[in-house]
């Protein structure tokens, strides 16, 4: 399912490019983040289709090298452990995954250099060669196979994510995210079991309002929390702080105060980790000095309530 990170990522993307857009609504920026949150959940069916392109890609290796005029000792004696990959075999006749892939037209057709450069890679992996090695046959190691593949070797291709890229704008920067869950997706499978187990869209039903609601709420808060962070900013020459950092800054505050349930700490863990992959080298340090001042203050002053798991 769609993490709470990956949901907080998107609105701070959203309220960035609406900052950056002139004439931007409020509802034209929630409609395009409903959006690309839906787009992140299509490319973790997409990516989970990719492995059986790559497994048909090694049969029709050895195939051409079974047809060969002069063939050699290994031609003739192909080892096909990643071809008959069990849990890959599952991906590819997974009636669920095929019909979300067909409904929503997520296709790998044309992608014959993507899968060719990630198979000629593949076969240079430490992990791919110690399973070929393996005179272990059990699905529980194919299974690992293909996560190694999604944790080890995809999210820093540059191929695969030009070439997704292309397919989609809303792709950009999910790939991390959306490849954990196809990690957890195929090590949760099972022999036994004849359907591949999906994840959902969301862990709770709350996920989707929480995204639309603090998307709403720091867009409408904008400037009155930007003035906020300026009077908190002490020494700090506002105009050298990165626009994103602000961004940051302003969705935080707003999520601190417009939810009671989310201890003040998780906000702040979570927007120092976003600022740390998303701003400058420096920004995890500064989002924390300064946000950690202005929550304290909001709290002092009653503006940030706490109840519940809030209180945590």
């Amino acid at each position: 399912m769609l993490s709470r990170r990956l949901l907080r990522t998107k609105v701070v993307k959203g309220v960035y490019a609406y900052i950056q857009s002139e004439g931007a609504t409020i509802s034209a920026a929630e409609k395009a983040l409903g959006e690309s949150i839906n787009k992140a959940y299509d490319l973790y069916f997409h990516l989970l289709s990719l492995m059986p392109h790559l497994a048909r890609y090694a049969e029709a290796r050895i195939e051409i090298g079974l047809n060969k005029k002069l063939p050699t000792y290994d031609d003739l004696h192909p080892n096909r452990k990643f071809a008959e990959n069990r849990a890959i075999a599952r991906l590819d006749s997974d009636e669920a995954l095929n019909a979300w892939c067909k409904a929503h037209k997520l296709s790998w057709q044309g992608c014959d250099d993507l899968v060719r450069s990630l198979y000629t890679e593949l076969l240079q992996q430490p992990f791919y060669q110690k399973y070929m090695n393996s005179e272990e046959r059990s699905f529980k190691e194919d299974a690992a196979l293909v996560s190694d593949i999604f944790m080890n070797m995809l999210e820093e291709n540059e191929l695969l994510e030009s070439t997704l890229e292309e397919q989609s704008i809303w792709w950009g920067d999910d790939l991390g995210y959306i490849l954990t869950m196809a990690s957890r997706t195929v090590l949760g499978m099972r022999e036994s079991h004849e359907a591949v187990k999906l994840m959902p869209q969301f862990k709770s039903d709350d996920d989707l309002d929480f995204a639309k609601r603090l998307l709403r709420d720091s867009l409408a808060g904008y400037e009155r929390i930007s003035r906020i962070i300026d009077a908190s900013m002490n020494n700090w020459d506002i105009e050298r702080v990165a626009l994103m950092d602000n961004i940051i800054l302003a969705v935080a505050v707003a999520e601190a105060e417009s939810f009671a349930s989310i201890p003040t700490r998780v906000t702040m863990n979570e927007y120092i980790d976003i600022a740390k992959s998303y701003s400058t080298d420096s920004s995890g340090g500064f989002i924390n000095g300064v946000l950690d001042r202005i929550l304290a203050s909001l709290t002092a002053e009653g503006k940030i309530v706490k109840s519940g798991k809030g209180l945590l």
